[in-house]
């Protein structure tokens, strides 16, 4: 999708010095082909990366130039629901959230809302566009969805803007769609970004609006904003631009010849908008920072920004002065003491962040038990046999003919987290509320990456996921214990050596998961070590905290399997609050291929932790930067975990393909 732009580049640095010999300068490649040849660098180069401000600085880094593919327009026309009442859209791609004005229309509603947003080869480019309907008292309801994959639009050859008309899925059911909404798409490669920055910098002193500088507009511009190299070359750069010395030059002409010199010795010192120094940014991202920083200026409505996620975007009133009063917040990674009660994860397959859907009370009684002395008290005063009793009565309920009414309210609760079209049986057959929690999915709902390569390990469970190279790193940002250890976890009939300052990884189920756990690892079954133990819960919230130690005190069973590429590796399942069995379907002895089902857990959040042999295991790169921001990564069974370290024929260019699969 793009518009048709008609400017003028021949002073722009893609064309300088490229002449034929015959002083005609060769076209420019489209703006298409440009992009196109961008998203074949599929690579990481190790280089350091400066922040950037606006879009570049919400996500924690700058761009590297051949990483930057352009800067994306997208603009949410307007929607066709099966509901009528005012609605509002969210566009959320990687780490950033945008929202639309509320509609004044209903069934139709139209915002014509846009945002620009950067674009990187290897960065985030699936774009989820969600639709709510408003309620003033408190949260809103998501009614429908969309994504799109902002490479498949931006590369399509068009000439001109093109709406495109989305089907708005049902949160419940990808099968099911709720109506339509249009969205267009534009990309400006860099070129065209760097002329139009340098366009609306000089449109600033353009006085009469006539599409033309004097000199001595240039020259205010450049004393209000450039430095002292830009004042000293004023007439320098303006005869450049005054091809026929008539004292007045095109606008876009000086434009290009502007964006050229700032790319070659940079003369703009301070952000026009802003007046931040753009000194500490390297050339790319000052672009960035400013392109951003004007935000188009189309006349159309520009996004609200500031939002993690959408359903942050979502919240009413209610939660905003929940929030002012400090009684709830939003952070990226909870750590221990954290006064956040939204945990955050980030979706692995889209590149964003998402929401964990947690009752609030749950969260704030949580944090009385887990995160204070008192608590530790009433720990050590019998609530280990509550939680433990309380636990057994919920699995006998849940495991009654009655908590099949329990479904659908389930259902509702997590919608948009529960994808029933993967599910292998109907609704209609589960008699009782277990028999759904541990339902199976459809063969093909999870492919096994690389199923006959032994030395590359897959993901154990639907879950969010950390992954730590070792013990110290996994005590440092995430599990706070006093206690916590190898030998702890394992037990001394589990235990070897071979285990000692080994890598282990997390995962960790959510209520709304699919709940059979899977092997990650092809090998042997050595021995199965049952622990009797506590039932704390496995939220971040006990596992971050100093007063109790959840993953060396609660009930478990350690599988230990012996393999040809990682040596062996303990397989953890680890109970918690209202999970009342662990029930695993293989036995000693048994040869398991990696991706093949190991077990489930019954009703509630659960946790199995993999234990690998010190540098047996590279694991992939993104879980492991994830890890270090005490930030979970949610993966699916089957998906890439990491690459034996041992297979030393494969090659580094092997390992990050692994990863990005």
């Amino acid at each position: 999708m793009g518009h048709a732009h008609s400017t003028s580049r021949h002073n722009g640095r893609a064309g300088a010095g490229a002449g034929n010999g015959n002083g005609v300068e060769p076209p420019l490649p489209s703006r298409f082909s440009r992009f196109r040849s961008r998203l074949r660098l599929r690579r990481h180069r190790g280089r350091d990366r400066c922040g950037a401000a606006g879009d570049a600085s919400e996500s924690g880094k700058g761009v590297a130039a051949d990483e930057f593919a352009g800067i994306a327009r997208i603009r949410i026309v307007k929607a066709d629901l099966r509901f009528k009442d005012k609605f509002f859209a969210c566009l959320s791609l990687g780490e950033r959230t945008y929202r639309t004005e509320t509609s004044d229309s209903t069934h139709r509603p139209v915002w014509n809302s846009e945002k620009k947003v950067v674009i990187e080869t290897n960065g985030p480019h699936i774009a989820r566009i969600s639709v709510f309907e408003t309620n003033r008292f408190s949260k809103n309801t998501l009614v429908g969805y969309c994504e799109v994959d902002l490479f498949d639009l931006l590369t399509k050859d068009l000439e001109e803007e093109h709406v495109e008309d989305l089907a708005l899925l049902d949160p419940s059911s990808s099968t099911t769609t709720m109506g339509t909404i249009s969205v267009s798409c534009y990309i400006e490669d860099p070129v065209e970004t760097e002329q139009s920055f340098a366009r609306r910098v000089l449109a600033i002193v353009d006085y009469n609006e006539d599409g033309k500088l004097s000199l001595s507009e240039f020259s205010d511009l450049m004393k209000a904003f450039g430095n002292g190299l830009a004042v000293n070359k004023i007439e320098e750069l303006f005869r450049q631009a005054d091809t026929n010395g008539d004292g007045i030059v095109d606008m876009d002409e000086l434009a290009a010849l502007l964006a050229d010199q700032q790319e070659k010795e940079p003369i703009i010192s301070n952000c026009p908008v802003c007046g931040e120094s753009l000194g500490k940014y390297d050339k790319i991202n000052d672009m960035i920072h400013m392109t951003l920083c004007f935000d188009e200026g189309t006349g159309n409505q520009i996004m609200t920004g500031g939002f993690l996620t959408d359903k942050q975007a979502a919240y009413g009133w209610m939660f905003k002065l929940s929030e002012w009063a400090n009684f709830s917040s939003y952070d990226v990674g909870l750590r221990s003491g954290s006064t956040a009660s939204h945990i955050l994860v980030f979706d692995r397959r889209t590149k964003r962040l998402v929401e964990e859907a947690i009752d609030g009370k749950i969260v704030l009684s949580m944090r009385a038990l887990y995160q204070s002395k008192v608590g530790l008290t009433l720990i050590d005063s019998g609530v280990k046999d509550i939680l433990k009793n309380l636990s057994e009565k919920q699995g006998k309920k849940m495991n009654s003919p009655e908590s099949a009414k329990d479904i659908p309210k389930f259902l509702e609760l997590f919608a948009g987290q529960i994808n029933m079209d993967e599910t292998k049986d109907p609704i209609e057959s589960f008699k009782t509320f277990n028999e759904f929690f541990i339902r199976q999915l459809k063969p093909s709902a999870r492919p096994i990456a690389h199923i006959d390569d032994g030395s590359i390990a897959t993901c154990a469970a639907d879950c969010r996921l950390m992954a730590y190279s070792s013990v110290d790193e996994s005590t440092r940002f995430w599990i706070k214990g006093r206690k916590f250890s190898i030998e702890g976890l394992l037990g001394a009939d589990a235990h070897y050596n071979a285990f000692k300052n080994g890598s282990l990884v997390i995962f960790r189920l959510a209520p709304q998961d699919y709940h059979r756990f899977h092997v990650p690892v092809s090998g042997t079954v050595e021995k199965f070590v049952e622990i009797p133990g506590c039932l704390y819960t496995v939220n971040p919230i006990a596992v971050n905290s100093k007063y109790c130690n959840v993953f060396t005190e609660n009930k478990r069973v350690i599988s230990v399997i012996s393999t040809p590429e990682f040596g062996k590796v303990a397989f953890v399942a680890i109970g918690a609050t209202m999970v009342g069995s662990i029930t695993l379907v293989k036995k000693e002895g048994d040869y398991v291929h990696k991706g093949d089902e190991f077990g489930y857990f019954s009703f509630g959040g659960s946790t199995v932790i993999c234990v690998f042999e010190k540098d047996a295991i590279q694991f992939d790169a993104d879980l492991l930067a994830n890890s270090e921001r005490s930030l979970e990564t949610l993966v699916e069974v089957g998906t890439t975990l990491g690459v034996s370290k041992r297979n030393r024929g494969l090659k580094v260019s092997e390992l990050q393909k692994c990863s990005i699969e």
